[in-house]
């Protein structure tokens, strides 16, 4: 890994730190050994003339870093289909089944706010059985739309989002040529 060294400003540094090279694979391109290189760039040693031929053609391509591009995916290559239809296929897979946890969530919220509506009529003066029953219901409605269920709902949706936003980004990175995976279809849950 290339370390941060306060001998950027050297020109060997500058090089260095350019193309992300350590010193030892320097070294080995200018045909030196990494502590001349080290004691070069710390000022203890001189660059010597056949090194320094072989540094110019790398330090003439050096730049400001400030004025390059910042998209490292301009240089890249088109990516290859398979990987990106395979994750596809997983967001919509597992965004499926969340949905469908979702529907059953949102059906039982549904459930516990009408109990909800219901309920203040239907104690007014019910036998005291039927009362009992009832004020059963209305505590189970009210732990359905606590603050508990309401993060797992919240939790379901944004989970959903995330995959079908991601797979869509993914489609969006495919050529044209690529064949577009069906909504829905997608491996085995633990496959990818």
């Amino acid at each position: 890994m290339l370390r941060h060294s306060r001998h950027f400003n050297t020109f060997l540094g500058a090089v260095r730190h350019y193309f992300g090279l350590e010193q030892l694979t320097l070294a080995g391109y200018l045909g030196c050994s990494r502590e001349l290189l080290a004691n070069i760039e710390a000022g203890r040693r001189e660059l010597t003339s056949v090194a320094t031929l072989r540094l110019m053609p790398l330090l003439q391509l050096v730049r400001d870093p400030s004025t390059e591009p910042e998209d490292a995916s301009l240089s890249l290559a088109p990516p290859n289909a398979d990987p990106l239809l395979a994750r596809i296929n997983y967001c919509r897979y597992h965004a499926g089944n969340l949905r469908y946890k979702l529907q059953a969530l949102e059906t039982r919220l549904e459930y516990a706010r009408r109990w909800q509506r219901a309920l203040p009529a239907l104690l007014a003066g019910p036998p005291e059985r039927t009362r009992a029953w009832l004020l059963r219901r209305q505590e189970q409605a009210a732990a359905d739309l606590d603050g508990v269920v309401a993060a797992r709902y919240h939790l379901l949706r944004l989970r959903i989002e995330a995959l079908e936003t991601e797979a869509a980004a993914l489609q969006r990175l495919l050529p044209a040529t690529a064949p577009t995976p069906p909504d829905g279809a997608g491996p085995a849950p633990g496959s990818v």
